[in-house]
């Protein structure tokens, strides 16, 4: 075989298309990693609308890691204190389902859990959600997306009245103003920011504003950096908004015709005149003028957002006051503008529109809406009831369920908890005390093997087929083009399997993950998210497909022939071009919110703030970047970033080590000391694990605090205390006098 094929990288939610082939090619040598080993050759697909070519470090490295450290075989064993041994997969099975039995009929459904992951291509996210939520009848399916996207999800629910990012790549290049906040994107997410700053390059007009507590590279852009403290997005938004309001740069005809509790909002906002916003921000208040001028200057207004906002304890309340902005300025549903979340992993899209959080059901559906669930039960062959009718455990609740003895099964698949999840020593002292836990993944070890008594060995890109969505709403097929390595399974085809043996066989049929995504995209039909016309052979023949894209035969009476529908060459689609909202008045509705902080803001004993971040070169939990040599290289050892004030005041140099505090763990740092950061704020990269540096876990710091609507943690900001240690880690200094705010 030497022709290449089109897939997907499965890093970032950029979406960014990929052409490989293999490493044999006619007339040139075979390509080889530094090991010598065979693998299969990574060039951006140039066809491929999100990315048009451009691929960064990870993408561009994906093949290197694909072979290394994999779980082969299923593995077993009675207890945590004991080793593994190697099982079949029929004895795997077995003990699973007669787990799962037992538990249902001693503890009950609610007793059940599976933490999954925006890893999951579209058809293992869906097999699971009718495998728990339907046939289990437990809603105890939630994902690592619980970590980074559902405070965008539940923003957008509530302003604009569903789901879905309303944008589309396109916009970065004819926005005239880009307003970034909480979002480092030129590093993590780096070819939609390549456009965007090419963009901004090319037009002097085109201003570009960036608000992030760190001088990032992102921040590097920009034409208005505003280093704000953090937790204090809500009152820099209602502080612009308090200004345009002012100054009439407003749209009365779209607030009247289209929204709804401007009033409210108008009320709030005479809360935050400009001086009293610049001094909660710790920015001058002609900073936040020139904010609020390009704003209600630009034409077209592209917001855009990622972790900074949404791993708040206010993270729904951030995201509405951002949206207010565009709905009081008409910012929406054109060209150029419009709020923008941008996504973290590869298919966290996809995870949403099979309804992948513990709240939510296949096609922007809810479990506590009665309509909903009875559609799909219908759809699925199952009796009225069966789905619960309240939101199922988010994964902080499945660890307290541990703690409480309340579950008794954890099913964790494709993710890596024990780095990503907050208060690390909380959550292994929890799965230390599980009855009995799954863990499905493609690499061993990873800090998460230790607390598993099943691993079941799992395929991953390159090995397995299927599609994921991504941040602008377009779908990809990635196709299999390596064998399994060992006797590595298809995620779907696990749950199916499991299904089937727990005696659902008629509602897991499914010979193919194309089979699997024909039945999931007819639960979308007439929803938002309509992806009746995608199929697995029409992106093979046609490429990328946006939704909405409904089947051939609701997109006209006359059934055209499908190369009359929209294809992967069709104009970028937006959703709300028509301003009217999928709300039940059609309107979308402005959030009034006062900024309340951060959930644990710095005091005496602990006078810093931490926050957390990735790294351009790293990917979450380094299970794959970390065996990639090159990517490796790039950022070989933990640091903490630290202001040259602070550092002088705590008698720190560059390279001097920091033991940092909070009041759930401790981790040990190098100490960067930059201007890159603001005072009193220190930044520690969130990827190191345990099997990657000593005490370096920046989750043993963070808490568990989250926003009350999304449920997603504050894992961007906690308070801390510095303690110089000399390198061999000897006698510790004593604690420092906290640094005035």
């Amino acid at each position: 075989m030497t022709d290449s094929i089109k897939t997907l990288c499965p890093y970032c939610g950029v979406g960014c298309g990929l052409e490989v082939s293999p490493p044999a090619q006619p007339g040139k040598p075979v390509n080889r990693d530094s090991q010598g080993t065979p693998i299969w050759k990574v060039k951006g697909d140039r066809t491929h609308p999100s990315s048009q070519g451009m691929v960064c470090v990870k993408g561009a490295t994906i093949a290197e890691s694909i072979h290394k450290d994999r779980l082969l075989y299923p593995m077993l064993r009675d207890s945590l204190d004991e080793p593994f041994r190697r099982v079949s997969w029929d004895e795997a099975l077995n003990t699973l389902v007669e787990r799962i039995q037992t538990v249902r009929h001693t503890h009950g459904a609610d007793a059940l859990c599976m933490y999954g992951s925006g890893q999951f291509v579209t058809e293992d996210y869906y097999t699971a959600q009718k495998l728990f939520k339907g046939c289990l009848g437990t809603n105890n399916f939630d994902a690592n997306s619980r970590l980074c996207m559902s405070s965008a999800v539940s923003g957008y629910i509530q302003s604009l009245g569903s789901d879905g990012p309303p944008c589309c790549y396109e916009d970065l290049e004819l926005t005239d103003c880009a307003f970034l906040i909480g979002t480092n994107a030129a590093e993590c997410h780096p070819i939609a920011f390549n456009r965007l700053r090419k963009h901004h390059k090319q037009n002097n007009h085109v201003k570009m504003i960036v608000v992030d507590p760190r001088c990032t590279p992102t921040a590097e852009a920009a034409d208005l950096h505003l280093a704000i403290r953090p937790g204090t997005d809500i009152d820099l938004l209602n502080g612009i908004a308090h200004l345009l309001l002012r100054w009439g740069d407003y749209d009365s005809l779209f607030i009247e015709d289209c929204t709804k509790d401007f009033s409210a909002f108008a009320q709030v906002i005479q809360h935050y005149p400009p001086e009293v916003v610049a001094q909660r921000c710790g920015i001058e208040v002609k900073a936040l003028e020139t904010a609020a001028r390009y704003w209600g200057d630009a034409k077209r207004v592209l917001s855009m957002w990622s972790m900074g906002m949404n791993q708040s304890s206010e993270g729904t309340a951030k995201v509405r006051t951002l949206i207010n902005l565009h709905l009081m300025t008409g910012q929406i549903g054109t060209p150029g503008a419009g709020p923008f979340s941008l996504t973290g992993q590869p298919n966290a899209m996809g995870g949403r529109e099979v309804g992948g959080l513990s709240h939510l059901l296949p096609g922007y559906r809810s479990v506590k809406n009665p309509q909903h669930r009875a559609e799909v039960e219908q759809f699925w062959g199952l009796s009225p009831g069966q789905i619960a009718d309240q939101p199922g455990r988010t994964v902080w609740d499945m660890i307290t369920g541990l703690e409480s003895g309340e579950v008794h099964f954890l099913w964790i698949a494709a993710t890596n908890p024990v780095v990503s999840l907050p208060d690390l020593e909380r959550v292994k002292a929890a799965l230390r005390r599980s009855p009995f836990t799954v863990y499905q993944e493609a690499y061993s070890p990873t800090e998460t093997t230790a607390y598993a008594h099943l691993l079941l060995p799992a395929t991953q890109w390159s090995e397995k087929s299927g599609t994921m969505t991504n941040s602008e709403r377009r779908v990809t097929l990635c196709p299999a083009f390596q064998r399994p390595r060992g006797e590595a399974r298809e995620d779907w085809a696990v749950f199916a399997e499991v299904g089937r043996r727990l005696g659902f066989t008629a509602q897991f049929p499914f010979t193919s993950s194309a089979e699997v995504h024909a039945e999931f995209v007819q639960l979308t039909r007439d929803r938002p998210c309509d992806m009746t016309g995608i199929s697995h052979e029409r992106l093979r023949q046609e490429g990328p497909l946006q939704w909405p894209c409904p089947d051939v035969e609701r997109n006209t009476a006359n059934s055209p022939t499908p190369s009359s529908q929209p294809s992967a060459s069709s104009p970028s689609k937006r959703l709300y071009t028509d301003l009217r909202f999928p709300t039940a008045d059609g309107r979308a509705r402005f959030g009034a919110y006062h900024s309340k902080g951060l959930a644990e803001p710095p005091d005496a004993q602990y006078p810093y703030v931490l926050t957390t971040g990735r790294l351009y070169g790293h990917w979450h939990t380094l299970t794959r970047t970390g065996r990639t040599d090159k990517t490796q290289q790039m950022h070989p050892n933990p640091f903490l970033e630290i202001h040259p004030r602070d550092a002088k005041a705590l008698g720190v140099k560059e390279g001097d080590w920091l033991e940092v505090r909070s009041r759930r763990g401790t981790a040990r740092f190098p100490a960067k000391v930059t201007q890159a950061i603001a005072p009193n704020t220190v930044f520690v990269p969130m990827h190191w694990g345990e099997l990657w540096a000593e005490q370096a876990e920046a989750n043993a710091l963070t808490h568990p605090e989250s926003c009350p609507d999304s449920l997603q943690p504050e894992l961007k900001a906690c308070a801390v205390q510095l303690v110089p240690i000399t390198a061999d880690f000897g006698a510790l200094r004593a604690v420092p006098t906290a640094i005035a705010q």
